[in-house]
């Protein structure tokens, strides 16, 4: 026990001896009584009071069932028994958890009232108070303690039902595995926690387990992963140093695999057949065993080849689930060079193997790979074929001869050929030869030609078993023949007399051929051109040249014969003679007069210029009633303005009030009588000012001069008309119109008399001619009436 546990006790001990008074009995067993608050005498006969003593924790085991159960009895003696009331205050009493303790009021008893759990809370404390009948405090309050004395009461647990662990087959003794941890929920400073481990079963001879701190360990030697890979330990922790309540888990320890087994071969000798036309494919495989982890690098196979493969045809792979070695083909074989292989295969870990390993028994064997021979299909030496051909070439003309390479050599000469594709049935081939020749002539102009270009298919079969075939693309270049000579153009024109403008004649030449058999075009005078010295040709580029007079010759009609030849190998020739027309030019370089050419002519008027002649002639005649009709439809309307006939109406502009049919300034009728003319604006000076239009809005624009051609007037008056209806000045239509003052006294009636009568001959007329010039008009008219 320790020091202040002793001097605590001891100090209880004298501490209820002191203050204990006897008690009335109690169904339970007797509790101290204690007087916290009694003066106490000191030796000089003096008093002194010890107020609000600490009174020491007051200890009650858990799990008692004896309820209720006192603890402790507390005294004042400030009054005699009965007038005292006692209370107590705290968690267990009116804090939570509420109700484990109470309080007799009377005597001061404080009672456990339900059963303790020391896991849930190890002590409380609490007040004490003493008070007189009219409430009012006799002492201070005075602090109670009370421990939960533990109990074994719970078992020990571990942190996990299943512990893993891992060590190195072949490990040292001692060698760490891993560290199991475990708990109890009893009081730490007392037995009921203190917790051992052990190991339970038989496999306590290989590993061990520190009692107190729960590490695995290895015993001893002698741990293979090829003969036990997985170790199942069970556990066990008991609390009061392994004689209390006690508790298991398991433990698995996996034995960790090291490379101590090197692969070997099951067999010395491997065999595999493979058809030569076998390429990127599987020809057959190698096995090992290796007693390591399967899947793991200690056990995973690394093939190598190390002779019989000079030329690479043969590689070597692991298969990651059976860590056999695949043999695959990397570049293709021939039977007929080499029949059959023998390569040297040897294999190790891709782990390096422990030292402390045995060698492999078989880490080497041969596989033997035999070459079956198959019908390989033949190969043309060149493909694709490219010939030249002339155009025109004729049938019967030997193209080339195809001629292909077989491998077997048993089948070099049984090869048929045939044509596969010839669109233009064109060609022939000789099936045993293989000579190709043409079946008709070559044309250049033939549709089936694409940039010059013909193709065809050319198969050749061999009659191994199975057949083969192989086929090859000819194509026939068609190449340019300078079969067509260049022709001249124009045959004939005309060539101004003197050297200015016009002086010279354009000729130019086509050739149906194509480069280099047509331009550049070569240009020459015929020595029998009459007279020789008196013309020349210029070439102005490849294709045009320029025909002109060395001097001055009369007017009329030459021949003159010239030579065009192309740029081909051999050149084309052709020969024409141009007829030429000489004659006095005007400033433009135009023929003034045909006739005169006619009339200074030094040779005949072929039937071609005749043609030319009467065309020119009947062209003119033609253009010059076009331009009578013309001009007679446009001078239709001036010749009317001689005329009586002319009965359209005068065009007044009534908006001024004007003085009538007399009053002919309103409009000029000359204008439209000879629209071509410009007559000048008359005279208006400064337009009335209006009084029914605002100040604010200037006058429209219209339209003052005449058109030039009397078929636009419609356009011309319907212009003024839009001009009218978009003149702001103008008065609305429903509104009142101010005209001139008319003036007062006026001896005629009223207008409205016109409508009075019955008839229109009981009216009188004549009193219009008292009115002024402007109505008597209307007097000659109405008055005869």
């Amino acid at each position: 026990m320790r020091d202040t546990e002793i001097f605590t006790l001891l100090a209880l001990v004298m501490l209820v001896q002191c203050n204990q008074v006897p008690v009335k009995d109690t169904p339970h067993a007797q509790v101290p009584v204690m007087y916290p608050w009694r003066p106490v005498a000191r030796g000089d006969g003096l008093q002194r009071v010890k107020r609000a003593w600490v009174i020491p924790p007051i200890s009650v085991s858990e799990n008692t069932r004896k309820i209720p159960l006192p603890l402790v009895q507390i005294k004042s003696d400030q009054l005699i028994p009965g007038e005292v009331i006692y209370s107590i205050k705290g968690p267990g009493v009116d804090e939570e958890p509420r109700g484990i303790f109470t309080i007799d009021a009377d005597s001061g008893q404080v009672l456990l009232m339900t059963v303790l759990d020391r896991e849930e809370k190890s002590s409380y404390k609490i007040k004490a108070y003493a008070v007189n009948m009219s409430g009012n405090p006799l002492e201070d309050p005075t602090d109670l303690e009370i421990i939960v004395i533990d109990q074994n009461d719970n078992r020990p647990v571990f942190d996990q039902q299943h512990f893993i662990g891992h060590v190195l087959e072949g490990s040292p003794p001692g060698t760490l595995v891993m560290q199991i941890a475990a708990s109890d929920a009893d009081d730490p400073q007392t037995d009921n926690a203190a917790l051992q481990f052990s190991i339970l079963g038989h496999s306590k001879g290989l590993f061990r387990i520190d009692p107190v701190t729960g590490e695995i360990r290895t015993v001893g030697v002698g741990l293979d992963r090829e003969t036990i890979s997985t170790y199942n330990l069970t556990l066990q922790v008991a609390d009061l140093s392994g004689v209390g309540l006690a508790n298991t888990a398991s433990a698995i320890i996996f034995i960790t695999d090291l490379n101590d087994n090197a692969p070997h071969f099951t067999a010395s000798e491997f065999a595999v057949a493979v058809t030569e036309d076998t390429v990127g494919q599987e020809v057959g495989r190698v096995s090992v065993e290796d007693k390591d982890e399967a899947g793991t690098r200690n056990w995973l196979a690394n093939y190598t080849i190390v002779s019989g493969n000079q030329d690479g045809h043969f590689s070597i792979s692991t298969d990651p689930h059976t860590n056999q070695g695949i043999v695959l083909v990397e570049k293709s074989l021939d039977y007929e060079a080499v029949a059959d292989y023998s390569l040297t295969v040897t294999v190790q870990n891709w782990a390096e193997l422990w030292a402390g390993a045995s060698p492999s028994s078989q880490p080497s064997a041969r596989v033997i790979i035999t070459i079956t021979d198959v019908n390989e299909p033949p190969r043309f030496q060149d493909d694709p074929r490219n010939l030249l051909v002339p155009e025109g070439s004729t049938a019967g003309t030997v193209l080339t001869v195809y001629t292909v390479t077989d491998p077997d050599r048993e089948q070099q000469h049984n090869i048929s050929y045939s044509i596969q594709y010839d669109p233009a049935d064109w060609l022939l081939v000789d099936p045993e030869t293989g000579e190709v020749v043409l079946r008709q002539v070559v044309l250049r102009s033939s549709p089936y030609l694409r940039h010059n270009r013909y193709t065809a298919i050319i198969a050749a079969v061999d009659h191994g078993f199975p057949p083969h075939t192989v086929i090859g693309t000819l194509n026939i270049h068609i190449t340019e023949v300078n079969d067509f000579p260049p022709l001249l153009f124009p045959g004939a024109g005309t060539l101004c007399r003197g050297t200015g403008a016009g002086a010279g004649m354009l000729i130019w030449a086509t050739d149906q051929d194509q480069e280099p058999h047509a331009e550049p075009f070569h240009f020459q005078l015929l020595p029998d051109s009459e007279p020789l010295h008196n013309w020349t040709i210029t070439a102005l580029n490849d294709t045009h040249a320029v025909l002109g007079m060395l001097s001055a010759m009369p007017e009329g009609f030459y021949q003159v014969g010239v030579r065009v030849s192309d740029s081909g190998e051999p050149c084309q020739e052709f020969e024409q003679s141009l007829n030429v027309t000489v004659c006095v030019c005007g400033d433009r370089g135009r023929c003034e007069a045909i006739a005169a050419a006619f009339h200074g002519s030094h040779v005949g008027v072929s039937l071609g210029a005749a043609i030319i002649i009467l065309t020119s002639f009947f062209l003119l005649f033609l253009m010059v009633m076009v331009s009578l009709c013309w001009n007679g439809r446009r001078g239709h309307k001036a010749l009317l303005s001689d005329s009586d006939s002319d009965i359209r109406d005068n065009v007044l502009n009534y908006d001024e009030q004007g003085g009538g049919e007399e009053d002919q300034e309103a409009y000029n009728l000359e204008q439209l009588r000879d629209p071509d003319r410009v007559f000048p604006a008359p005279a208006r000076g400064k337009p009335p000012l209006r009084r029914d239009a605002p100040y604010n809005h200037s006058p429209a624009v219209y339209p003052r001069r005449p058109p030039a051609d009397p078929s636009d007037i419609e356009d011309f008056i319907n212009g003024g008309l839009d001009a009218a209806d978009n003149d702001p000045n103008a008065p609305p239509y429903d509104m009142a119109l101010i005209y001139d003052y008319e003036g007062e006294g006026s001896v005629a009636g009223t207008l409205s008399s016109l409508a009075s009568a019955s008839a229109e001959d009981q009216h009188d007329y004549d009193y219009l001619n008292d009115w002024g010039p402007r109505f008597r008009k209307l007097a000659d008219m109405y008055g005869e009436h």
